[in-house]
């Protein structure tokens, strides 16, 4: 997707949530800023740096990004822990860097800490959707990350996977030490409380773009999704979207 006229500021503190319909440019504008494609035109400046001026390798490690393509690469067999622990470097496998018993340590804490350190010994293959999606969360916050790109973490979950998975974000969302959390989805009840600003993207342009507040509301996410969308939030704080009648 060719994204354009897009100018986007994401400062500490701040939870974005990035809508859009299928192909509107979401997943592009995420793995741009997990530093993991570069784009044709315009700049792009990640805690301070800019790329194309910086060490991709090294910066990449003070960013916690997940995402369903990052499942396929992972080798089914590592154990959970293994995931976890190889996002010390940003590597895929544990056997191109040392790890130290302390790391492990560290690992199994944030596995416990998103209440899945029982699967720390289980193969990644073995792992339910809602699992995996928990274990790649885990990952996300090995390195203490200024900033953490999660793309559709819900896709494929069943029920109650979902609201595990959302429970968990929500108290991510509070958390003071996280700098800043970039959230994509097409899906406003899978939208955890505590989203601060809103991005909604349709081919590949921005409709709306600043305080969550401002924008979560039937006409944006009308527009963004090309049909006519009544948005309402209910007493959770959660939000839901029905379409209405007519296009």
């Amino acid at each position: 997707m060719i994204l354009s006229d897009i100018n986007l500021s994401v400062s500490h503190g701040e939870r974005w949530l990035v809508l859009g319909g299928n192909g509107s440019g979401k997943s592009t504008l995420l793995r741009m800023m997990a530093l993991r494609e570069h784009p044709s035109f315009g700049e792009i400046d990640i805690l301070g740096e800019r790329l194309g001026r910086m060490d991709v390798r090294a910066m990449r490690k003070q960013i916690g990004f997940a995402a369903q393509g990052l499942t396929d690469q992972l080798r089914p067999d590592l154990r959970a822990i293994d995931v976890v622990v190889t996002a010390i470097h940003a590597a895929l496998e544990p056997w191109w860097n040392t790890y130290t018993e302390a790391d492990f340590a560290q690992a199994r804490g944030q596995l416990e800490r998103l209440e899945i350190g029982d699967l720390a010994e289980q193969p990644f293959g073995t792992l339910s959707s809602g699992e995996r999606q928990r274990v790649l969360l885990a990952r996300t916050l090995m390195n203490n990350p200024k900033l953490i790109v999660l793309d559709e973490p819900f896709a494929g979950l069943d029920l109650v996977a979902r609201e595990d998975l959302i429970s968990a974000l929500m108290t991510l969302n509070r958390d003071e030490h996280i700098g800043a959390i970039v959230l994509v989805t097409h899906h406003l009840e899978e939208v955890p409380p505590g989203m601060t600003h809103l991005v909604c993207l349709r081919d590949g342009r921005p409709i709306f773009s600043g305080p969550l507040a401002l924008g979560l509301n039937s006409k944006v996410v009308s527009e963004t999704f090309g049909i006519a969308v009544e948005v309402t939030s209910v007493e959770s704080g959660r939000l839901q979207a029905v379409a209405s009648n007519g296009r």
